[in-house]
């Protein structure tokens, strides 16, 4: 689907979720938190296919946070390690299905091996155009906006540009997501309604949508719903919004996914 028939039908472009649950899910069951991580994984495989399948354009999801290395060790290892298993097993399907995946947030907290798989997985499905999927591993807002202002500064000081010709545009430009359509809708599960660190530029005139849903719940029905929801504003209404400081240009449908400013 076009942007322009996304844009004319409600569908959002660009779709951001807080996947939250997963330790409550599991601790309900009776289950070490690691299983719960396990069962989220697969509810992630649902939204990227549900996403994709509707013509969405890009989904990003925070998967590690920056505040996440705070947690205990052991819950931080069995997470790096699901998150190498999970490359290995997703990156042949989504590169089949013409999904681009990326990378954001700062990466080199990562082990070595996890970097590699990341860097062959970007590589590998670089010129793909059906949507792009940005996953967020040790990524934080607050880190985000600091490395862009840092990244300006040296230009400053280079005396490449001057200060003054610093502004929202050139600023986002410097960000992780640098050349994709600004989130027109969040999601967030497991009940908090808050956004975490997550995004905290992208955000600024994003729908908010929170439900009580653990994220290993959140299926391919509750996807629809909240999707049906937001195609039930007015058009011009979602069409305003998902367009909002992008710049005009060719449609990214037709052109390879964008690359990551730092990644």
């Amino acid at each position: 689907m076009s942007q322009a028939a996304a844009g004319a039908s409600g569908l959002p472009r660009h779709v951001a979720v807080i996947m939250d649950g997963n330790g409550r899910w599991a601790q309900r069951r009776a289950l070490p938190r690691h299983l719960g991580h396990r069962a989220g994984a697969k509810a992630v495989r649902a939204t990227v296919e549900g996403c994709a399948r509707r013509g969405v354009e890009a989904l990003t999801i925070f998967a590690f946070s920056s505040e996440n290395w705070q947690r205990p060790p052991d819950e931080v290892t069995r997470l790096m390690e699901l998150f190498v298993e999970s490359i290995d097993r997703e990156v042949d399907e989504l590169h089949r299905n013409g999904i681009c995946v990326r990378f954001i947030g700062d990466l080199s907290r990562l082990r070595a091996e996890l970097g590699a798989k990341i860097a062959a997985a970007e590589a590998r499905t670089a010129a793909n155009r059906r949507m792009t999927l940005f996953i967020a591993v040790s990524y934080g807002g607050r880190w985000d906006i600091v490395e862009a202002a840092r990244r300006l500064a040296a230009r400053v000081v280079a005396g490449e540009i001057k200060a003054e010709a610093i502004d929202e545009a050139l600023f986002a430009d410097q960000l992780q997501l640098a050349g994709a359509p600004e989130p027109d809708l969040f999601i967030r599960t497991g009940g908090e309604q808050r956004i975490s660190n997550f995004l905290l530029w992208h955000l600024a005139y994003t729908e908010p949508y929170f439900c009580d849903t653990l994220w290993p719940d959140f299926d391919d029905a509750e996807l629809e719903r909240r999707l049906g929801e937001h195609r039930r504003e007015p058009v011009a209404q979602v069409v305003s919004r998902s367009h909002r400081r992008v710049a005009p240009g060719p449609d990214p449908g037709a052109q390879p996914c964008p690359a990551v400013v730092g990644g």
